[in-house]
């Protein structure tokens, strides 16, 4: 699962916005949108980076959450 942490998803058509964007790349992909946290997690067999560009194509760029510490990093 990929974990997205996204500043400017701010609303529920933020969040509708997102989930757009990602299922354009992978329709069968699982999103879960958390707008008051701005995460966003993703069950998909693709790359992380497939939904690293389209999100920031889509006018939400992201910071990945590491899943050893829960730290959030710039991308």
């Amino acid at each position: 699962m990929h974990r997205f942490y996204i500043p400017n998803m701010t609303c529920g058509g933020c969040a509708k916005s997102v989930t757009k964007a990602l299922l354009s790349v992978d329709s069968q992909a699982r999103i879960e949108t958390d707008p008051s946290a701005r995460e966003v997690r993703v069950d998909s067999a693709l790359d992380e980076s497939v939904f690293l560009a389209v999100l920031s194509e889509a006018g939400y760029p992201d910071k990945r959450v590491t899943r050893s510490d829960d730290r959030l990093i710039g991308v």
